[in-house]
């Protein structure tokens, strides 16, 4: 082995020194180049991470009409196919940045050559020489600072795309990565921002102008600085004519060209703020995705707002005068939903809002009388043994500690369900509830898909422990606009992904929650509130049933926390709260729930001068009508005479005054001093009754009664008159 390896040695030393020396610098070169080589070859896949291929897009909310009312971005940035690009408009930018973009494999070594010469005599990094590949991998990821190391990864990067990707796709990243100035990535984005029409339409001059833009977006801007960027177009297209890539020709008509700016405008409007916002929370809880994965996904979503109703609400929630508070900061949130189909046409988190502020749509507010509709009565009805003029006890009521009042203190002893909804009582309502039971009435509320943890009384009158949203009101009353059916509430119609592919359509799911009879029912009662009880509060001349609601203050004794008004017409429901976001001694309401009836009935009347809306409820095959309640006369006078004819010559004739209602009926007495009064007569059409069989020589005292057949209920007695023969 020894004599083997000075073998070796003597035949080394034999090589004559001008020989063995570039020899082995030859050598030396040429292994560290090729391992220089094998890093720059392999190191590309340290430096990319696919990941940042997927660039950002931007996600619009648009209306069913096609017009797009908000936009989401981290970049806003519209993507756009490579081969949808005009071939005039890639050619501009790789006349301008890479000519030989088709021949290099990502390094332009001649030009590199160049540049570094140069940074060397510099002593420092003056030029770059970056081919179109290089600007991606620098742009996509790497950071923008002047090192050889970081030199190296674009090279690295820019090799490694090039082995894995086609020329078209790097090009196609290119285009769509860069930046343009005024927020805005992409030529698709800068085609619409600058010409108002999308990228395949651009003109050579256009082209050119978007090209010259790529070495300084905001410097060559040619909104800012219409005359740099003119000149820059003119370089652009000079360097197209050099390439070959037009005639000279050409290329003076296009330089002759101006700008042709049609710049398109962009105005931001709040008005839909609100409604956005619940877009974007209905996208991460109904089909999980997130804000980010929108920000950056470039979906198309088509919402189902209707732009008259939003702009509208919008406008009335900045009047003052409809929102009562002892300070400044009384906010409000209102919401409107389809009741054909579910869908929200227009939504208000508050006054003034702002994108990412507190959306008091999706806020639980204590409902107060709001609840006794669906909570109560609607419940109480299904049982059969309850009908809109079934008598209740209206008296104060304690259970278990809990003492339920009238707001006024007054009761009447006993009421119809009927007048104690029109009236909005609330001893009724927890005295219902107590006979139908708390288990009871929450099954039903569970069918409307509120979920309470709460197990007491309070529940008739809203007292919750956690309160309920605007959301959940206008779903709930839609069971008594439509057939006493649920609906799911939607705010999104459809999704499409970054390929215009559909990916979700709403297909929301109803359910029957009451009947037909009982949804009629409240339906009727409820235009009498609207008309003529707690609700009757401002105009609006077409159909609305509807409900008040307010909550006492907790530390301001006869002052208001919350006011609500839950309503609905044949087309749309809708409810509307208002009170602070802070409850203390120094947030207080100083009106109740007039002012948001009000305000509703504003809302409405100023659509209906756009969309005419309905002036009647249809009522339902197989349905019952609910009359109007019947209101006695306070006091009638009667009158006693006799008339003659017939069998008997001589009879008594009792008239009185009449009703203004003459669905009045009304029950004759006949007095008796030794026991129980006797009832003669019934009269239910007109004002007199006649007596026949007068006894001779004996005087008789008779009496009227009015009396209601709804609630079956006697009114006070008329005056006593009496006959003697």
């Amino acid at each position: 082995m020894n004599s083997k390896n000075n073998t070796v040695m003597k035949r080394l030393k034999a090589i004559p020194n001008h020989i063995k020396w570039p020899t082995f610098i030859v050598g030396f070169i040429l292994f560290f180049g090729l391992l220089g080589y094998l890093v720059i070859l392999f190191g590309g896949s340290l430096v990319v991470d696919e990941q940042d291929l997927l660039l950002d897009s931007t996600t619009t909310i648009e209306t069913q009409e096609g017009e797009v009312i908000a936009s989401l971005y981290h970049e806003n940035r519209n993507l756009i196919a490579i081969e949808d690009v005009p071939d005039h408009v890639e050619n501009a930018f790789i006349a301008i940045e890479d000519r030989r973009f088709y021949e290099h494999a990502g390094v332009d070594f001649k030009s590199a050559f160049r540049a570094v010469f140069k940074d060397i005599i510099a002593m420092s990094k003056v030029e770059g020489a970056s081919t179109i590949t290089q600007q991606v991998s620098k742009n996509l990821f790497l950071s923008n600072d002047k090192t050889w190391m970081r030199k190296t990864k674009e090279v690295m990067a820019a090799i490694y795309l090039e082995r894995n990707f086609s020329k078209e796709k790097i090009l196609e990243l290119y285009l769509n990565q860069m930046y343009f100035g005024r927020g805005v990535y992409g030529i698709e984005t800068a085609s619409q921002l600058f010409f108002s029409k999308p990228a395949t339409e651009l003109s050579v001059s256009e082209g050119a102008l978007l090209a010259g833009m790529a070495k300084a977006p905001n410097g060559y801007s040619p909104i800012d600085h219409p005359e740099k960027a003119l000149t820059r177009r003119n370089i652009v297209l000079k360097a197209m004519d050099d390439a070959g890539m037009m005639s000279t020709k050409k290329r003076v008509q296009e330089q002759g060209k101006t700008l042709g700016l049609n710049v398109k405008k962009q105005t931001e409007n709040p008005s839909v703020d609100s409604y956005v916002d619940l877009v974007m929370k209905e996208a991460a809880e109904e089909y999980q995705l997130s804000i980010n994965e929108l920000k950056r996904g470039g979906y198309r979503i088509v919402v189902n707002m209707d732009e008259a109703v939003q702009q509208i609400a919008y406008e009335q929630f900045k009047n003052d005068d409809y929102f009562p508070g002892n300070t400044t900061g009384v906010q409000g949130a209102f919401v409107m939903m389809d009741q054909s189909n579910g869908e929200i046409v227009a939504a208000i988190g508050g006054r003034d809002y702002q994108l990412g502020e507190l959306n008091r749509v999706t806020v639980k507010r204590q409902p107060g009388s709001t609840m006794k509709p669906i909570a109560v009565y609607a419940p109480a009805m299904m049982k059969g043994n309850y009908q809109p003029y079934s008598l209740i006890p209206d008296q104060k009521i304690e259970r278990n500690g809990y003492t339920a009042t009238n707001y006024d203190d007054q009761y009447d002893g006993a009421v119809s369900i009927y007048e104690a909804l029109v009236e909005s009582k609330n001893a009724p309502a927890v005295w219902l509830l107590d006979q139908i039971g708390i288990p009871y009435a929450k099954d039903y509320l569970e069918k409307m898909d509120i979920t309470l943890p709460d197990d007491g009384l309070a529940i008739a009158l809203g007292g919750l422990e956690q309160g309920l949203t605007p959301l959940d009101m206008v779903k709930s009353y839609r069971t008594f606009a439509h057939d006493g059916k649920i609906i799911e509430t939607n705010s999104i119609d459809r999704i499409y992904n970054q390929e215009n592919d559909l990916i979700f359509q709403a297909e929301p799911s109803g359910k029957t929650v009451f009947n037909r009879q009982v949804a009629w029912n409240i339906t009727e009662i409820l235009q009498e509130t609207v008309a003529n009880g707690t609700a009757s509060k401002g105009e609006y001349a077409n159909a609305l049933a509807g409900k008040t609601g307010s909550t006492q203050h907790p530390y301001v004794e006869g002052k208001n926390k919350d006011a609500w008004f839950v309503g609905y017409t044949p087309q749309y429901v809708s409810a509307l709260w208002m009170g602070y976001d802070k409850s203390d001694a120094n947030h207080y309401l100083t009106g109740g729930s007039e002012y948001p009836t009000e305000l509703t009935k504003k809302i409405l009347s100023e659509l209906d001068k756009q969309v005419s809306l309905q002036t009647t409820f249809k009522q339902p095959d197989n349905v019952e009508d609910v009359p109007r309640p019947i209101n006695l006369p306070e006091s009638i006078t009667a009158k006693a005479d006799y008339t003659f004819g017939g069998l008997s010559l001589v009879k008594g004739r009792l008239s009185w005054s009449d009703a203004e209602d003459d669905r009045v009926v009304y029950h004759i007495y006949q007095e008796n001093e030794e026991g129980i009064d006797k009832r003669i007569g019934v009269v239910k059409d007109g004002n007199e009754f006649i007596i026949d069989n007068m006894s001779l020589l004996r005087s008789e005292r008779y009496y009227v009664v009015p009396y209601d057949p709804l609630t079956k209920v006697e009114g006070k007695k008329s005056n006593t008159v009496e006959l003697t023969l």
